[in-house]
């Protein structure tokens, strides 16, 4: 089992169970055991600007840069290769895919060359069922593919959608897909839309749902730091430049059992609650995601609605489901709130200061697992009532042969099926890893015990102090 490793404020962990992203992370300590075991640590590197990054990304990353070796061609899959004379040219439409999938041992969903991704399989499946031609097969920029959201490694989804044209003739298409596809990986449907319909343009909300157990609001408990393992699987951390390197026991199974009967308590999960709604409305969340300043207009987001339900009971361990429902979503922007809202509830912090998280003091939030989270679905709600005017406008101006119906993007359409795939590829799973990995016990064990002054802001009057404030050129 690969150990996971901490370090100071002017650090960052770097574990086995770490997420790994194209994105930069935080260049500040990032308690993160939400990976299964066995992915190899990513090295440590110096935190990358915007600038750098998109550099980065069109040198090394992007589709022009894969031009001269394309990522297909080195896979030598059995996909149709473009052999003699050209094929027929068939005719293609614009379509919204509905698709869903477990995102587990993939690096997230939108592809990037050298990288498994879920886009990357769907668009293998699509060039081999012939609803992506020959000709287009060496690059899904070809049939313009986009998606509605692009989900971290790890991170699960109920409902997402891509944008492409597509070859659909056949009428069997998305069963062939699916006879494909992994089975983490479902496409539920399709419908054809305009021309410029955009999968993550023409979205208008998003919708996740964030699930946690309830032991992770009880209150703290720092564990002692020792020079040497006094078990195989403890946890390793590094603090600072030093090469010393120290260790911190996982729960026993006497501790596990405590956590897993645990019920919270009424008062505690009403904080919770509270913590949660404060993030409704327009706000600055620079200090929720990487790479974003306070003065930065892309900062404001706009979350509708967030509704926490009641703890329920999963095979003796009780469990809280959170609903967000946003306009759009920065990077770790979810993970941070719901770990800024957890060490809030366990530990008795007002909820003040959340308020103050909002300004432009930059302050480290560290992100919780991502083994909780999963996208429920996009919403289109303008560009479904556009079609639906368009449809009228065609019944009152044009003969029966001429009008053109236009279906609406409705994952309501495939709500059952949907259903059954969250239970048995989803929710079962992250239930599962948690028993066996204890990801989210192993996220606040480190948490509680790092001995570090980056949280000093969760105190009794909910105060920021000075040594918890970042400064950075922005500041």
């Amino acid at each position: 089992m690969n150990e996971p490793e901490i370090s100071n404020s002017n650090e960052k962990i770097n574990e086995s169970n770490n997420e790994n992203t194209t994105e930069e992370k935080d260049s500040r300590l990032l308690p993160v055991a939400d990976t299964p075991s066995g992915w190899p640590a990513p090295p440590q590197r110096k935190p990358k600007t915007g600038k750098e990054r998109k550099e980065h990304f069109i040198k090394n990353r992007s589709w022009k840069a894969a031009e001269s070796k394309p990522r297909w061609e080195d896979k030598k899959d059995d996909r149709p290769q473009q052999t003699g004379e050209k094929e027929p040219r068939l005719p293609k439409k614009k379509v919204a895919m509905l698709i869903g999938f477990n995102g587990t041992g993939y690096q997230g969903m939108q592809s990037n060359p050298d990288a498994k991704s879920i886009e990357g399989d769907l668009f293998d499946v699509l060039c081999k069922v012939g609803a992506v031609s020959k000709d287009n097969s060496t690059d899904p920029g070809k049939v313009q593919l986009v998606r509605a959201a692009r989900t971290d490694k790890g991170v699960h989804a109920a409902g997402n959608l891509v944008s492409l044209k597509l070859i659909t003739e056949d009428p069997d298409l998305v069963t062939k897909i699916n006879d494909l596809l992994p089975e983490q990986i479902r496409v539920w449907g399709y419908v054809e839309t305009s021309r410029s319909f955009h999968a993550k343009s023409s979205c208008d909300s998003r919708t996740y749902e964030y699930l946690l157990p309830s032991y992770v609001l009880m209150p703290p408990h720092k564990k002692e730091l020792k020079d040497s393992p006094g078990a195989e699987d403890d946890k390793k951390l590094f603090i600072g430049d030093s090469e010393k390197v120290y260790y911190v026991a996982r729960s026993t199974p006497e501790e596990i059992k405590i956590k897993d009967q645990y019920r919270v308590e009424t008062s505690v999960f009403e904080e919770f609650r509270k913590s949660l709604d404060m993030f409704n409305g327009t706000h600055n969340f620079h200090n929720y995601t990487v790479g974003r300043s306070f003065k930065d207009k892309s900062s404001n987001r706009y979350m509708m609605n967030i509704e926490t339900s009641e703890p329920m009971l999963i095979e003796d361990t009780e469990w809280i489901s959170v609903k967000l429902h946003g306009q759009s979503f920065m990077l770790h922007q979810i993970r941070k709130m719901i770990s800024m809202a957890a060490m809030i509830a366990r530990s008795k912090t007002p909820t003040s200061l959340i308020t103050k998280s909002f300004e432009a003091d930059r302050i480290n939030i560290p992100k919780a697992p991502a083994l909780g989270l999963l996208l429920e679905r996009p919403v289109y709600s303008i560009y479904n009532r556009k079609a639906d005017k368009a449809n009228e406008h065609d019944i009152l101006t044009k003969s029966p042969e001429e009008a053109k119906h236009r279906d609406a993007i409705d994952f309501d359409k495939y709500k059952n099926e949907i259903n059954d795939f969250k239970e048995k590829w989803i929710y079962k799973k992250i239930f599962e890893t948690e028993k066996n990995e204890r990801v989210f016990d192993d996220y606040f064990i480190l948490l509680d015990s790092t001995p570090v002054t980056d949280y000093n802001y969760i105190n009794s009057e909910g105060a920021i102090p000075k040594e918890c404030i970042i400064v950075t050129k922005h500041t």
